[in-house]
């Protein structure tokens, strides 16, 4: 399975309830609201069907991403995994050894990555970097914003938390 995308059951269960909310409730919805437009007359000029249509290929362009990222969903229990060295689903502290500042990431899908609460793509840049290495490995990341130097001062396995309750 090569072209495979991991995530968290989880994540798989939030791609699930959006797709199935965008045909059983989005879709219909849409199609009524391009019946309504239809029936105000000249489809030429007539701006609200023009919206319903650009609004129906926009969910049905959603439908077909959810589609496609379900069926090369691998779903992995993290907690199953060996975190000595960097994986999937693995928490590390990295110190950037300029700044001395720590850091905290953990490695998950990138449908389900939120980088503000420190959850980053499997697929980003620096998570790339980050796959394999162990507490006390020292690196040079080639990032977007330039290159940094990071120490990785704690590797682990703890329950991931996806979102954030204000």
């Amino acid at each position: 399975m090569r072209d495979s995308e991991p995530m968290t059951k989880f994540g798989f269960e939030r791609i699930s309830e959006e797709l199935n909310h965008l045909k059983t409730v989005e879709r219909p919805e849409i199609a009524k609201e391009i019946e309504r437009a239809a029936d105000l007359g000249d489809l030429k000029e007539n701006a609200e069907y023009h919206a319903a249509k650009e609004k129906q290929l926009h969910n049905d362009n959603r439908i077909d991403e959810l589609s496609a990222l379900i069926g090369k969903a691998q779903i992995v229990d993290p907690s199953t995994l060996e975190h000595s060295r960097i994986s999937f689903g693995s928490t590390v502290v990295l110190e950037d050894l300029n700044s001395e500042e720590e850091v905290t990431y953990t490695i998950v899908g990138g449908f389900e990555s939120n980088p503000s609460i420190g959850l980053i793509s499997f697929n980003s840049p620096l998570a790339k970097q980050l796959l394999g290495k162990q507490e006390g490995d020292e690196f040079k990341a080639k990032l977007p914003g330039g290159e940094r130097e990071y120490e990785v001062l704690e590797v682990k396995y703890q329950e991931i938390v996806f979102e954030t309750h204000s």
